[in-house]
């Protein structure tokens, strides 16, 4: 069955509460979700390495050294030891609810967890420890007006339930009543979403760090963080730059930044205070992007809260940061994230699978290689390596010669 944001559904919710009749006597089940709460001090207690945990909703990637850092939608982090490639070791999980996204410069760890930023010591990733815990820096979340997170209590996961209603008039008061949010099946609540020493992250990314700088991108606004005391990030710039901020990607001086209307060009000339340098404007649809010395590469794709209709890659000539300028359009089934190392070019076509280019001429794209038999979402390429996130786990390619071949699987176990 179909997957709805939390979002979507509860305005389905709504919807349906506001249009059945009394007339209406129609049995119908419904399926809800109830939250699980803990308090905060109890959350807090709790961040450190635990025992590892099976895949089952994974999201955003990051890579430092041989380990794989995997976020798990709104639950937290797996470590994965990357050692042997061809055998990646689940090793542990970091307890973080409400994590979306990752980062790490040397030994410290950057990640969300709702509202606060938390720094871990990932020095031992198998007794990673909090070295701070930043209050309320980002927007907080609200799936409904019922479920606010606040300073006492936290939302650390959701309990399926199924209800059977009769009259319109107890399906009315039920709704207006309960503690619940209505889905339409699928799992529990989905987001409303050598290494050098920082490591790599995905393009899906809405942190990215560049020198002794940490950035994040909320819906509207870029926040940079001083992190060099790398255990103790301050907060020294925060800016309205658009609305519908989805990703950043840094690139040398440069910030791309990714949004439902286009990609923001930002200067790190004054690191601390970046500043705007030109725009890519497109039709409303999500945009992931990576770049390198003259070319941006943005994967647009429709559906879901995206709207629009198309789904592309578009090539975008950066060599004039202040104008933009599209150089050629290529057609795609779905796409999310996407990689580039040299002149190899990866996209997550979704359910079309991983697609391989050759980018040497970006006029004329070569396919080299499809993986189709996956729902790719997002990719890391690098040294020869290509890590994908995917709906149904997360493979590796070894991509260091003309025969790029499959290496590795992590299950997904829902």
């Amino acid at each position: 069955m179909k997957k709805l944001s939390l979002l979507s559904v509860f305005a389905t919710a709504l919807f349906l509460a506001s249009c059945v009749k009394d007339s209406y006597r129609k049995t119908t089940t419904y399926r809800y979700l109830i939250p699980v709460y803990k308090t905060m001090a109890e959350v807090r207690a709790n961040i450190k390495s635990n025992t590892p945990r099976s895949l089952e909703y994974p999201g955003k990637i990051y890579v430092r050294g041989n380990y794989i850092f995997l976020n798990e939608i709104n639950r937290g982090i797996h470590i994965i030891d990357n050692s042997n490639p061809s055998k990646p070791r689940n090793v542990a999980f970091i307890n973080i609810p409400g994590n979306l996204d990752i980062a790490v410069k040397g030994n410290s760890l950057y990640a969300d967890l709702y509202t606060d930023l938390v720094t871990l010591d990932i020095s031992d990733p198998m007794h990673v420890a909090v070295t701070k815990i930043t209050d309320k820096v980002f927007v907080p979340r609200f799936y409904s007006p019922t479920f606010i997170q606040d300073s006492t209590k936290v939302i650390v996961d959701w309990v399926a339930r199924d209800t059977t209603i009769v009259e319109t008039a107890q399906l009315d008061s039920w709704l207006k009543s309960s503690n619940v949010l209505m889905i339409a099946g699928g799992g529990p609540f989905m987001s409303a979403t050598a290494a050098p020493a920082t490591g790599v992250g995905g393009s899906m990314a809405r942190f990215a760090i560049t020198n002794q700088n940490l950035y994040t991108v909320g819906t509207d606004n870029l926040r940079v963080f001083d992190i060099s005391s790398a255990a103790n990030p301050v907060q020294v710039y925060n800016k309205y730059i658009g609305w519908s901020i989805e990703t950043i990607y840094p690139f040398q001086d440069k910030l791309f930044i990714g949004s439902m209307t286009g990609m923001f060009i930002y200067s790190l000339s004054n690191p601390i205070n970046p500043t705007y340098e030109g725009q890519f404007t497109h039709a409303t649809r999500c945009d992931p992007v990576v770049a390198d010395n003259q070319y941006a590469f943005v994967t647009l794709r429709s559906g879901t809260r995206c709207q629009g209709f198309s789904d592309e890659l578009d090539v975008v000539n950066v060599s004039n940061l202040n104008y933009p300028s599209l150089v050629k359009v290529y057609p795609m089934t779905n796409p999310y994230g996407v990689g580039k190392d040299g002149n190899k070019l990866f996209i997550c076509d979704g359910k079309a699978g991983l697609k391989i280019f050759d980018a040497s001429n970006v006029y004329d794209l070569k396919l080299i290689k499809v993986f189709p038999n996956m729902d790719a979402y997002d990719v890391i390429p690098l040294n020869g390596l290509a890590m994908v996130v995917s709906k149904d786990g997360l493979y590796q390619f070894d991509y260091s010669s003309s025969n790029i071949k499959f290496l590795s699987k992590l299950n997904i176990v829902k």
